[in-house]
């Protein structure tokens, strides 16, 4: 390691961007694989994120052929028959593996009366704060508060990045590295979702600047239940509740699997109330155990939301709960750009989900299977670099379209785009209740954004966070619309009002890419990693 005036450069193996559940895995399986791994986290690792301040289901299956084949099933239609198997199995299998490894790391597990452990969830604050610990006790080096805003490459690949630390003045940082995994989570668009305030995808950006490709884009309008006074997303509880209008009147069918749009529906018109009535005492008992941080929000407030109604609102994650991320190319979670993997939210779950939310439990076991994945699978390839590895001409992949045209604004120009992304993304009748006129009047304005973009913040993109947060927020918005507008069906949680139904000639995964003009085309069997030219 270097220090100098113009800030910190090192040099790794393996540079994991991201500290959450996934990036904490990726940087202890290329540890464990001999590499020398750097992980830098926007915010503090063990502490950042959506699953550090809340608790999450796992799809945890014991291998039992009946069981595990229960555990597919169940996804499959709702997913709109999108999910690969083969994917769900591995997960599975990984994720019994990584689940009865934190036991043996010393998880507190709860046990039941007769001595036996529940592992399928997992207590947020303990499991990142023991994850911080394993990560630590590996010999990785920890960069908080640093995140990264554009990577390094050469003829090889993927070699780098570059970031600043927020608490340091903004002091640069560099890495170079034989391969990076990108675990910076999904993108949220700062809906105050629990846990979301760094989730911005920019991550997404990065890749996309690299030549990286996504799938799933149209999956990517998730919302999520919470109170109307709180930011607790965690939904799983609201199957034992029911839902009522200001009147006090039952909602029909709002706590079925498609409930959302119902709830969705009725608050464009008025509120929404619900009241966990339908838990039983000893249920009561269980969900204060497995989520406490759940009641937190109502305990201040002096509501008992097992007798007591409440007002509910829908929260977007966009795709920290939805589906959409980087596409990925092989099972090391390789991109198709040589030396980059993408893990957790930050990578499609379109191959385990397929078009609909798999809720915490699906992304936790996600989580730590591609994490697992892709820190094995960057360690072998920065192993493979050998001499080549010392000899590398890293340069940054920031594309021209970021070149700042005339008409330069300043940063107070951030908080607008942001804003105008956010009307956008954030309407029930924009983003999840669709059509082809509103998906082409949202992109028009989105454009427009695009091009605020360019023409103000772009020449201070690699230096900001905010303005990467602000760009990565613009372009994410505009994958999202575009590959929905070229998806002419109902499939999933995607919802097209003018195309209500499934089309069986789009059974198919979409893969989308650009920048500056985006493109959709439909998944080919084919995808490989591409040889990288800078």
């Amino acid at each position: 390691m270097s220090e100098q005036s113009n800030g910190i450069n090192l040099k790794a193996d393996v540079l994991v961007l991201g500290g959450g559940p996934a990036g904490a895995w990726a940087a202890i399986t290329a540890a464990t694989n001999g590499a020398k791994v750097i992980l830098v986290d926007k915010g503090y690792c063990g502490s950042s994120g959506a699953t550090a301040p809340s608790g999450t289901g796992v799809w945890y299956v014991p291998p039992k052929a009946n069981e595990r084949e229960e555990a597919m099933r169940s996804r499959e239609a709702l997913g709109g028959y999108l999910a690969d198997r083969g994917w769900m199995t591995r997960v599975l299998n990984q994720t019994y593996s990584n689940i009865n490894w934190l036991a043996e790391a010393g998880y507190p597990f709860p046990v039941d009366d007769d001595g036996n452990p529940f592992r399928r969830s997992l207590q947020g604050p303990e499991y990142m704060r023991l994850m911080r610990k394993q990560v630590q006790k590996a010999g990785v080096h920890i960069l908080d508060h640093s995140p990264a805003l554009e990577l390094l490459a050469d003829e090889h690949g993927v070699g780098g990045a570059k970031g600043i630390q927020t608490q340091k003045a903004d002091a640069p940082w560099t890495v170079h590295a034989g391969a990076v995994v990108i675990a910076t989570g999904g993108c949220a668009f700062l809906s105050k979702a629990l846990g979301c305030n760094v989730l911005t995808g920019d991550g997404y950006l990065l890749a996309a600047e690299a030549g990286a490709e996504f799938s799933g884009m149209e999956f990517s309008n998730a919302y999520s239940l919470a109170p109307a006074f709180a930011s607790v997303t965690k939904s799983a509880f609201y199957n034992w509740a029911t839902f009522t209008y200001e009147d006090g009147s039952v909602i029909e069918g709002a706590g079925s699997q498609r409930g959302r749009s119902i709830i969705a529906k009725t608050l464009l018109t008025q509120p929404v109330y619900a009241k966990l009535d339908k838990a039983d005492e000893s249920m009561k008992v269980w969900m204060r155990r497995a989520q406490p941080n759940f009641f937190l929000p109502f305990d201040r407030a002096g509501i008992d939301p097992f007798s007591k109604r409440f007002a509910v609102t829908l929260r977007l994650e966009g795709t920290v709960r939805g589906t959409g991320g980087i596409h990925i190319v092989d099972e090391s979670c390789a991109t198709k750009v040589p030396g980059l993997y993408a893990a957790g939210d930050a990578a499609t779950r379109e191959l385990i989900c397929g078009g609909f939310t798999g809720g915490g439990s699906h992304n936790a076991a996600w989580a730590m299977s591609s994490g697992f994945w892709s820190g094995e699978g960057a360690a072998i390839y920065a192993q493979k670099l050998g001499e080549n590895a010392a000899q590398r001409n890293l340069k940054s992949v920031t594309q021209s379209s970021f070149q700042a045209r005339s008409g330069f604004k300043d940063s107070a120009s951030i908080p607008e785009i942001i804003k105008a992304v956010q009307d956008e993304v954030y309407p029930y009748d924009k983003n999840l209740f669709r059509s082809e006129t509103g998906l082409r009047d949202s992109l028009g304005r989105l454009d427009q954004v695009w091009d605020e973009v360019k023409e103000g913040i772009a020449s201070f993109r690699t230096t900001s966070l905010k303005a990467t947060e602000a760009t990565a927020m613009a372009v994410t918005a505009r994958w999202m619309y575009t590959t929905a507008l070229e998806r002419k069906e109902t499939r999933g949680m995607h919802r097209r009002t003018d195309h209500p139904g499934q089309n069986s000639d789009q059974q198919h995964r979409f893969i989308t890419g650009g920048l500056d003009k985006i493109w959709v085309k439909p998944e080919s069997t084919s995808t490989q990693a591409e040889v990288f030219t800078i």
